[in-house]
């Protein structure tokens, strides 16, 4: 396999100083971070500075107003998180793959006399684990829970362990805060949220972790209208699990966005076009791109994964309602499912360049702990070790019952690269000629320039690079919506259009 290029500062978290010692901790003042993962050099850089994670910022919302907060992100390149002035509480989120930073992080600012909060669904899935690197677990819904923290801190009464419930309204959440996020650091800071929860039950999800109780809650429409244009940021990113989930929900979110004027991309199920008509609203709303779990392309691996979804023979035509709305594809594949063998990296390329998608994302199923798919690796023997640092869907972690662990992590590695090849990508590109050009654009931008993402992280010329080309999108999605509300029969091909993908 051909050797990749991964930078040092990509691959290894920035050193903490272990001579600092500082003079005091300030009262009332917290740090919230979001500790370094390595970065899988088969992929694209750029996908890690799409847009802002929501977590820490919607938690930052709920900081008392007699409390100061900071956010670091340590995957921005800019070091390790700051110290002075010294945080009173630092509050780390803590996920399987960069768990032992987390540790490190914690142990560094505990010693110094910061209190130590850890969250995140590591948390949820492993407390035993997390509870000896921290003062506090922050278990389930972090926005309920961080205002109680912060005050028990004052009153010297911090609990061992808080418990936060996913079934409270949605709608009482305040607004992230997004004056915290580095803007220049990012594509666009418009990171969305509508609605909790899939109505799927996927045994590799995370979702299907454990103590994981997450029902399908939604946001008023009104609620995300006004966030959206406060941002100010022409293109924002649904970051929900799935949009789609209740199609009649998405239809009125997509007609009170209409006015908007701006562009969009969300991560929805294929039966989102189960209604063609769906698929047009969300087109005329803004909708330039979705991600989609297509997972397999055999149905056998889709039904003992107990996912929803139309048979595979279905996908191509449904991919076609989505491209003649001038919505683009990038498709999410597991590779590894116990159906798969050898033949399944070509039969997933080909169709993949076939159908004419113009991004996709593979993954390396991984059995999270506390899900059905772990219980069931586990109990058939098949893990191979529990190093978490690689539970990150980029390496092989147990035994794949038609191949060799060599077989699938060579397999995933020639997938990236036969897509990401000049003649894959050439063979991808839209039928409408017009769309041509700007897909060429975004892919060679977000898939074949590594090298030059990790300077525009580094220096912070992330939104420099991007914006002009998501403006100049926008421009010509407000063209192809005039042209589309003028069919009188939906779902006839107008125009192609293309904003950056990576949901």
């Amino acid at each position: 396999m051909q050797r990749l290029w991964l930078p040092r500062a990509m691959r290894i978290a920035p050193a903490l100083d272990e001579s600092i010692r500082p003079d005091i901790v300030r009262p009332r003042y917290a740090l919230l971070i979001n500790p370094f993962y390595p970065k899988d050099p088969h992929a694209s850089f750029g996908k890690h500075v799409l847009t802002p994670s929501l977590a820490l910022t919607s938690i930052a919302a709920s900081t008392p107003e007699n409390w100061q907060v900071q956010y670091w992100d340590e995957n921005l390149l800019q070091g390790p998180p700051p110290w002075q002035p010294f945080p009173e509480v630092v509050g780390i989120t803590v996920h399987l793959t960069f768990a032992e930073r987390a540790y490190a992080l914690a142990r560094w600012y505990r010693e110094r006399g910061s209190k130590i909060v850890c969250g995140g669904l590591h948390v949820l899935s492993c407390p035993e684990e997390v509870r000896p690197h921290c003062d506090a677990l922050a278990m389930g819904e972090g926005v309920q829970l961080w205002g109680r923290v912060l005050r028990d801190v004052e009153a010297g009464t911090l609990q061992p362990v808080y418990r936060g419930d996913y079934r409270h309204p949605y709608r009482d959440d305040p607004p992230p805060r997004r004056d915290l996020v580095p803007d220049d650091s990012f594509l666009t800071t418009a990171s969305l949220i509508a609605t909790r929860g899939c109505h799927n039950r996927c045994g590799f999800c995370y979702l299907s972790t454990d103590g994981l109780q997450m029902p399908y809650l939604t946001r008023d429409v009104e609620q995300i209208v006004d966030e959206f244009r406060a941002t100010g940021q022409p293109y924002g990113v649904f970051i929900d699990n799935n949009l789609g989930s209740k199609p009649e929900y998405l239809r009125r979110l997509c007609r009170a966005m209409r006015p908007l004027e701006k562009i969009w991309s969300a991560a929805v199920t294929l039966d989102v076009t189960d209604d063609p008509s769906l698929v047009r609203e969300m087109a005329l709303a803004g909708c330039t791109g979705v991600f989609v779990g297509f997972e397999s392309l055999q149905d056998e691996n889709i039904v003992a994964a107990h996912k929803k979804s139309p048979r595979a023979e279905e996908y191509a035509r449904r991919v076609e309602v989505l491209h003649e709305n001038g919505i683009q594809v990038n498709g999410s594949f597991v590779l590894g499912f116990d159906h798969d063998r050898p033949d399944v990296f070509a039969r997933t390329a080909e169709w993949i360049e076939r159908n004419r998608l113009e991004c996709a994302t593979f993954h390396i199923l991984t059995p999270y702990p506390g899900t059905p798919l772990f219980k069931q690796m586990e109990a058939e023997g098949r893990l191979l070790h529990r190093d978490w640092s690689l539970y990150d869907t980029g390496h092989v972690v147990f035994r794949p019952r038609h191949m060799t662990p060599e077989q699938l992590a060579d397999g995933y590695a020639w997938c990236y690269q036969r897509l990401f090849s000049h003649k894959s990508i050439w063979r991808r590109r839209p039928r409408e000629a017009r769309a041509v050009l700007p897909y060429l654009a975004m892919s060679y931008l977000y898939k074949r320039s590594n090298w030059l993402w990790y300077h525009l992280i580094r220096h912070r010329l992330t939104a420099t690079a991007w914006r002009g080309l998501v403006e100049w999108t926008r421009g010509r999605h407000l063209r192809f919506r005039a042209r589309l509300q003028m069919e009188t029969v939906p779902g006839i091909r107008v125009s192609g259009v293309i904003v950056p993908a990576g949901v």
